[in-house]
């Protein structure tokens, strides 16, 4: 079919234009021309590509590389020749795999810096959460017959770099449901007044939040110079290291909820200096202790009929038959010298606690719109392609947000799904 055969002109129609505005503020990628040999790929439009798969929601590589194939005005407006065949799924998966992922870091980080600079976002409350990213694997699949599914100690065959991770429900009220899951999560720090996500990172799904959060929000405190006031977040991120980071360093609000399962269990009562087990015997001091892994120091106490002889000749057995008793060495407990727990200075019980914690779902909401756009149900195996498919979907929201902003339309700019093809004009 020749050029001149066409009725219009493809540049013209509506999809082309309205894509051809939202691309506009989207960062470049540096093109890599070979000297010799044929022309590659447009790496610019590849991208332009796979942002357009997430707006539009296609699950599959495939589904974009038939509707390029099938709609030459948004070909067009990506950058592509409508009149040549659209780049093939491979070709979008070797994209994937293959591009540094600090490539399109740098390009969420220079749109981050963008809507702050036009007083988008100011970053003083930030909020922390993490998202299940389920790899499609055959141990994902709870259909096929296999055994050890969830055995953490082998690793998938179709993506050696995913890791088992935990899911949780609650499908009736205080009813908790547990189920595991091969693939990564990807954590993020938003802004809580514009809803809109300031940094993000993929890890494999047995990487715990409380590992991630604490060099998350001092990557995102230097690189934005921002002034954090406030941090949120679930009681995963109850961590002891993390609330003192939060509290000391960066002298802001921790507004986390204390987690009963950090709390040792009471089943002793202390009388002065001693310590008396559940049996109603004085329990044996061992001295005192401090892990590395903490850095606090304890004076630990232990069964007493393990430890000390004179109550072995009075017990053969634990007088209440305690479990652990007949598992281990009896009970063992805990008792903090020092230094006193930084939650000490957090007020729970306060109405400002409250009210800024009401404002940690606004973390709840960009998850929704992320997975909206098929972040969470990656076509792509590989810890370098999952996180360049999970950073590609914020870089989406950032443009949405950026693109609404610039047009006058502030109040869109959360609109992922629907503000291309209903409001920008």
């Amino acid at each position: 079919m020749a050029q001149s055969n066409l009725l219009f002109d493809l540049a013209d129609l509506p999809p082309a234009v309205k894509y051809e505005k939202l691309f506009e503020n989207l960062p470049m990628l540096q093109e890599n021309i070979p000297k010799i040999g044929r022309r590659p790929v447009s790496r610019n439009c590849l991208l332009k590509a796979l942002i357009y798969k997430s707006l539009r929601r296609f699950p599959y590589l495939a589904d974009l590389t038939f509707e390029l194939n099938n709609n030459p005005s948004v070909s067009k407006a990506l950058g592509f020749y409508p009149l040549k065949p659209a780049p093939s799924t491979e070709r979008f998966s070797s994209f994937l795999h293959d591009t540094d992922h600090h490539e399109f870091n740098l390009i969420q980080q220079q749109l981050v810096q963008q809507l702050i600079k036009v007083g988008v976002i100011s970053g003083n409350s930030i909020a922390i959460d993490s998202c299940p990213i389920v790899v499609s694997l055959r141990e994902n699949n709870l259909k096929t017959s296999m055994a050890d599914r969830f055995d953490k100690t082998k690793e998938p065959i179709g993506d050696p770099d995913a890791r088992l991770g935990v899911l949780i429900h609650f499908p009736t009220p205080f009813k908790k449901e547990v189920r595991y899951f091969w693939g990564y999560r990807n954590h993020i720090i938003n802004d809580i007044d514009t809803e809109l996500p300031i940094r993000e990172i993929t890890k494999p799904a047995n990487v715990h939040d409380t590992k991630v959060a604490k060099d998350l929000i001092r990557e995102a405190s230097s690189v934005f110079n921002l002034n954090i006031e406030v941090v949120t977040g679930d009681a995963n991120y109850d961590s002891e290291d993390l609330l003192r980071f939060i509290i000391n360093d960066l002298k802001a609000l921790a507004i986390i909820p204390h987690n009963p399962r950090s709390e040792q269990p009471k089943g002793y009562q202390i009388h002065g200096e001693k310590v008396i087990c559940e049996a109603g015997l004085e329990m044996y001091r061992k001295g005192k202790m401090r892990p590395k892994k903490t850095g606090i120091l304890y004076c630990q106490y232990t069964c007493p009929i393990i430890y000390n002889k004179q109550i072995q000749y009075q017990h053969i057995t634990c007088p209440v038959f305690h479990p652990k008793f007949f598992k281990g060495k009896g009970c063992n407990v805990l008792i903090r010298i020092e230094p006193t727990s930084i939650r000490s200075e957090i007020g729970y019980d306060t109405q400002k606690f409250k009210e800024l914690y009401k404002k940690r779902t606004s973390v709840e909401r960009i998850f929704s719109r992320l997975l909206a756009i098929a972040m969470q149900n990656p076509t792509v195996r590989g810890y370098n392609a999952n996180c360049n498919h999970a950073t590609i979907a914020h870089i989406a929201v950032l443009l949405v947000a950026l693109t609404a902003y610039k047009t006058g339309q502030q109040d869109k700019m959360r609109f992922v799904k629907s503000f291309v093809p209903n409001f920008l004009i």
